[in-house]
């Protein structure tokens, strides 16, 4: 039950307290470098180049910067890989696999190098959907019986529907938990006070912090 709480609050890959100073610290070492020419380390080469795709679709360069710009799809490699046990890895492999394969059908492309953001948006749109509280229900039992079946060691299957919805939830997750928590964000965009002050108990966050989150 409590991996299963887990995985219901952070994502169904990204199943951890990632507030752990251990992975803190992997988020912070990817602060500051102009990455140019990106090599992932747990991704495939092309499977990175849709990452940062993917992630630039979600947290788009707007008046803040985008997600790569803050290095998003450095820290998510690095997490998978760093932070992740064989399991996780497996089901982020097993989502990007299956989530890319049906770009690749839908766009009617033969490679990962091909796709371009107007090939993936259909795809990511469908399953960043909302669903039903029964559907999301549902979806998480499957995803908690298939990670049952992995520590029993048995041949654990899992719905290609399922997967794909559980890898762009994960993504869209993590995306937005690493971008809040880089420095520039936190201090820059979100509501920051390094030392609190004065404690008001009955005001609006519209009035106190024009609206913006507190960054944590």
């Amino acid at each position: 039950m409590e991996r299963r709480i887990a995985l219901k609050n952070m994502g169904l890959v990204f199943g951890y307290t990632v507030a752990a100073p251990s992975l803190l610290g992997i988020l912070q070492s990817c602060e500051g470098k102009k990455v140019l020419d990106w090599t992932p380390s747990f991704f495939t080469k092309d499977e990175g180049m849709v990452l940062h795709t993917l992630l630039d679709m979600i947290l788009p360069k707007t008046d803040t910067p985008s997600a790569t710009e803050m290095n998003v799809h450095v820290f998510i490699d690095t997490f998978a890989k760093e932070a992740l046990p064989k399991e996780h890895q497996d089901f982020l492999k097993l989502g990007m696999g299956l989530f890319t394969d049906e770009v690749l059908e839908t766009a009617q492309k033969e490679t990962l190098a091909e796709l371009n953001e107007e090939d993936l948006e259909p795809v990511l749109a469908k399953y960043l959907k909302k669903r039903t509280a029964t559907v999301e229900e549902a979806h998480l039992e499957a995803v908690d019986a298939y990670f049952n079946d992995v520590e029993k060691g048995m041949v654990a299957k899992l719905d290609d529907e399922i997967s794909r919805y559980s890898f762009a939830g994960s993504l869209r997750e993590m995306a937005i938990w690493s971008y809040k928590n880089t420095e520039y964000i936190g201090e820059e965009v979100l509501a920051y006070l390094p030392i609190p002050g004065e404690y008001i108990a009955c005001e609006d966050e519209q009035t106190l912090t024009d609206g913006r989150a507190w960054s944590l």
